[in-house]
């Protein structure tokens, strides 16, 4: 039976393809809450990294947050992929934003009085970690119960432009004008009202009927059968096996440098270093923005693995710039062709699952993408800090900048990736 709900109208055939799903009330209501959430996470991101120089320049300190995130992220991720496809997706986005709300108000709260340390930081940073688990296979999962599945590239291409301009560009840019004018503690009280609105939105909504009973109706099998059979599909599907293993060997060695070592290169090369920083994140998001548009504004392409890996891979080239320039300009336009490989890998990827993997077991393997993509993320985020006393950071960032060629040309040819999107033709 079919778990899709009926949109107000019948898909356009003409016009912006990126559209289509504002159609949808439930949609639109959803996107307003989530682009709200995705704008302070940009800020966090931001917020947290200055806020933990100032209370310790060192980039060790910044490593231990960074991990404590990630950490949180990887070890609830499985969980929260066998909860979105047991609950209601909708129920659980409301409480990760409540936590969110909570966590960050707290942070705020500790910053104005004087008394925030770094292991606050740590904890929040870990709390916030469970809660992106839960959010991501959950809102993976809602998408094909509310749109149709000619409407999903669309819409994986409206996150795929919302994230960036507000996670990866407005809020990062924001949060370094705040901080650099005022303080950390400020930047962090703005992210929490920002979170606290995003809920109200999400707990005023309304589910629609067929999505509540279908959440209701479901059978409810025990969690390890459940789990195993995410494993087993992924296991015997080639195309996202590779791809996943890909993805955990590239988070390895290229987002510690990004996450951890970049803020001290801005702050060491130029002057005004929150304001930079937080201009230089704001071209990645431009780039990804673009990105996301252009792929999600036309058909599929009909290579669509061959063109999601060769973005990924090829896309990480000027992270190698990054490591070696001083120049602003030479830095912004590497991070701005980053992030258009990125943004356009991403939204096929997100399609590729809704469109590829079942419904009823889309939130485990999504849970599993994320859990073994991101299974080396605290793993790079502890080493890049300490690593980076021993070995230059430019040899960092050109490794880094170098090394997913030859990963993705392994993967694509370990699972025979161009002889699978022909036999699998979804354009």
């Amino acid at each position: 039976m079919s778990t899709q709900v009926d949109v107000e109208q019948p898909v356009a055939t003409a016009g912006w393809r990126v559209l289509a799903p504002f159609r949808s009330k439930e949609y639109r209501l959803l996107i307003a809450a989530v682009s709200l959430s995705i704008f302070a996470e940009g800020m966090w991101a931001v917020v947290m990294a200055l806020q933990v120089i100032a209370l310790d320049n060192n980039p060790t300190s910044l490593s231990l947050v960074a991990t404590c995130l990630g950490v949180g992220l990887v070890a609830f991720v499985l969980v929260g992929g066998l909860a979105a496809d047991r609950l209601s997706q909708r129920a659980i986005i409301i409480v990760v934003e409540a936590v969110n709300t909570v966590v960050v108000t707290a942070i705020a709260v500790l910053g104005l009085v004087g008394a925030l340390r770094i292991w606050h930081m740590a904890v929040a940073a870990g709390a916030l970690g469970i809660a992106a688990a839960f959010f991501f296979p959950a809102y993976s999962a809602i998408l094909p119960r509310i749109l149709p599945p000619e409407q999903l590239l669309a819409a994986n291409g409206v996150e795929g432009v919302v994230r960036p301009v507000f996670q990866r560009a407005v809020g990062p840019a924001v949060a370094g004008l705040v901080v650099g004018a005022t303080f950390p503690a400020l930047g962090a009280v703005v992210v929490a009202v920002l979170f606290a609105v995003g809920f109200l939105l999400l707990v005023c909504s309304r589910p629609s009927m067929k999505d509540t009973a279908t959440q209701l109706d479901r059978e409810h099998p025990r969690l390890l059968r459940d789990l195993r059979d995410g494993f087993s599909f992924v296991a015997r599907t080639p195309w996202l096996l590779w791809t996943l293993l890909f993805a955990s060997l590239f988070v390895l060695v290229v987002l510690g440098p990004i996450e951890v070592l970049l803020p001290f290169i801005v702050s060491d090369r130029f002057v005004h270093g929150e304001q930079t920083y937080g201009f230089i994140l704001a071209f990645f998001g431009m780039g990804s923005a673009l990105g996301a548009l252009g792929v999600s504004s036309r058909r599929l392409p009909r290579r669509y693995l061959t063109v999601m890996m060769t973005m990924w891979s090829v896309g990480s080239i000027p992270l190698a710039v990054v490591g070696v320039t001083s120049s602003f300009p030479l830095m912004a336009l590497a991070t701005f062709v980053i992030g258009v490989t990125d943004g356009a890998g991403m939204v096929i990827w997100g399609t590729l699952l809704q469109r590829r993997v079942p419904a009823a077991m889309l939130g485990r393997v999504s849970s599993l993408d994320f859990f073994v993509s991101l299974a080396f993320m605290p793993v790079s985020f502890a080493i890049v800090g300490p690593l980076s006393k021993v070995v230059s950071m430019q040899t960092i960032f050109l490794v880094a900048g170098s090394l997913p060629v030859l990963l993705a040309a392994v993967a694509m040819w370990a699972a025979k990736m161009r002889r699978d999107e022909l036999a699998h033709p979804l354009s």
